[in-house]
């Protein structure tokens, strides 16, 4: 046998090295299909070019590098802020002068302890002695403070409950209708604005001066509604005789209150002075303050009585 035969049998057989050339720094891989790019600079997503690269401006550090990178839409921005706020002190001006909010907040300063002690003064107003308004530094303290003093919170919930209890009692009698619903409320708005704009009229006709305002009226004259409310409940409960019994009571009782309200705004002279000032002027104040208080049953039984039948 050959010796060399043996020798290549008993020798394992080494595997054959490949020469593989070795790429310098910024060559790419001759062996690789694609380039990496997953390692370039931060080797991860997120990673900032470097400023004034390609197709990304230099970032500029300070705000005045920013307005001078772009002055046109930054004056643009400051532009519109200012018209903006103008505009917004114009809106708030012709607001306050049409509708005047401060005012509106002071009459609905209200607590649940006032409006349950307004409640018995609206119902029971003949064991009430003094009637003057609160003041604080010339003005009148806010009604939560005083029970004299006029609200707009509880003529507006008696207004939207009045509606309700309408549309239960036409309900009741199958005669209701959205229609129907809507002239019940519109109804006792216009004769509202009539009564308002009928005592402004008749206070320029005898030159009253007077601290009522528009709204006071309308605060006082939309008290008549707690009244028209009871009224109303009590002839689905019990009918006619329950709706005259409560009509009644509450028509005499806002007339009592009416009275001796409206005494202290219109015949705010006499009742400085303390004496009867006889004389044509306050004799027509009078006439005026019961005109008002008598106008408040009326309207009462007017808005309620074809509701119960």
């Amino acid at each position: 046998m050959n010796p060399a035969g043996l020798a290549a049998v008993g020798t394992p057989r080494q595997p054959s090295k490949r020469r593989v050339p070795v790429s310098q720094p910024g060559m790419a891989d001759p062996h690789q299909l694609f380039d990496d790019t997953s390692s370039s600079q931060s080797r991860g997503y997120g990673a900032q070019r470097v400023p004034g690269g390609l197709g990304y401006p230099a970032a500029s550090a300070s705000p005045q590098g920013a307005f001078l990178a772009d002055p046109v839409s930054n004056m643009a921005m400051a532009y519109g802020s200012s018209l903006a706020a103008q505009g917004k002190e114009l809106v708030d001006k012709n607001i306050d002068r049409f509708i005047p909010v401060t005012k509106l907040k002071y009459y609905f300063a209200v607590d649940t302890m006032y409006v349950g002690k307004k409640l018995g003064l609206l119902v029971f107003p003949y064991l009430h002695q003094d009637w003057e308004v609160q003041y604080q530094q010339d003005t009148p303290v806010a009604p939560r403070f005083d029970v004299n003093a006029p609200d707009l919170y509880i003529p507006a919930m008696a207004f939207i409950t009045y509606v309700l209890v309408a549309g239960l009692a036409l309900g009741t009698q199958d005669r209701f209708s959205p229609d129907l619903l809507g002239l019940q409320a519109s109804s006792a708005l216009a004769w509202l604005t009539v009564e308002v704009l009928a005592i402004l009229l008749s206070l320029y006709l005898i030159t009253v001066n007077t601290d009522l305002s528009t709204i006071d009226l309308v605060a006082f004259l939309g008290y008549k509604y707690v009244g028209m409310i009871g009224g109303v409940l009590m002839g689905l409960l019990f009918g006619k005789i329950g709706y005259y019994l409560v009509l009644g009571w509450c028509c005499v009782s806002i007339f009592v209150f009416m009275i001796r309200t409206l005494r202290l705004k219109i015949l705010a002279e006499a009742a400085a002075e303390g004496i009867p000032v006889r004389g044509a002027r306050n004799q027509l104040r009078m006439y005026l303050t019961m005109a008002v208080a008598a106008a408040q049953p009326l309207l009462m039984y007017w808005l309620t009585f074809h509701l119960v039948r």
